[in-house]
């Protein structure tokens, strides 16, 4: 079975595991490694576009979870 995440969930993790600077990703991405870290710490979000070019860096992806029943 699949487990589904909530999509900020799934790209501070990818952020964290990668193992890699903010100030790399940064560079490889175009988005701010201050804004990396304020979404990462929790206490800001990310713009729509600033998380799919992330999302996009991580090879992450976004799946429809079956629908509940009811």
């Amino acid at each position: 079975m699949t487990t589904h995440q909530p999509i900020t969930t799934a790209l501070r993790k990818a952020i964290l595991d990668s193992g890699l600077s903010y100030l790399r990703i940064e560079q490889e991405t175009g988005v701010q490694r201050a804004s990396i870290m304020r979404f990462v710490r929790g206490t800001n979000s990310l713009r729509l576009d600033l998380a799919d070019k992330l999302a996009v860096y991580f090879e992450l992806t976004l799946t429809q979870a079956p629908r509940r029943k009811g």
